[in-house]
């Protein structure tokens, strides 16, 4: 498949789609940690060039309840953050997109599904919604024990994309 993964630096989610096979490539307006396929610059720039699939992670500093205190102050700023997130929900191709419980379920439309890292062999918790298009919802794969609160830390949905995989 040809993959993009969307407003990734980290390439993670990246390589592990070119490890099983697939034609994958990140995209963010920073440059990749680790050296791949990576376009630096607007998603835009690249999202209608025939992908199989796409995988989503938009900004979520507008949109997480966990600055919801702000959101009062920064109305434009919102508004941008959530059309950019709705972008994502036109393309034709398989899409999932991530993002923390926000107000994108009520500006939008509730995730498809609700994660968590304990669910696929990490005992963190931490809640990570997924909105998804033509994709199956993931099934767990590894629930552990040692469930800890996991603050500003990669998104676990960064370290469970290879369930993507087993649809």
């Amino acid at each position: 498949m040809k993959v993009l993964i969307a407003c990734e630096f980290s390439g993670t989610v990246r390589d592990a789609f070119i490890h099983r096979g697939h034609d994958a490539m990140s995209c963010d307006i920073l440059p990749t940690e680790k050296p791949g396929p990576h376009y630096q610059g607007d998603v835009r720039d690249v999202l209608y060039s025939g992908w199989d699939l796409v995988i989503a992670h938009p900004p979520c500093t507008h949109l997480a309840s966990s600055g919801a205190r702000w959101f009062k102050d920064k109305k434009a700023e919102q508004q941008y953050a959530i059309d950019f997130f709705k972008l994502f929900t036109t393309l034709s191709c398989k899409v999932c997109i991530e993002n923390p419980i926000g107000i994108m379920s009520t500006q939008y439309r509730k995730p498809d599904q609700i994660i968590q890292p304990w669910q696929f062999g990490h005992g963190e918790t931490k809640a990570t919604c997924l909105w998804l298009f033509g994709l199956p919802i993931l099934r767990p794969t590894r629930i552990v024990e040692g469930r800890q609160a996991r603050v500003h830390r990669m998104p676990p949905f960064q370290s469970r994309c290879l369930d993507m995989l087993n649809f």
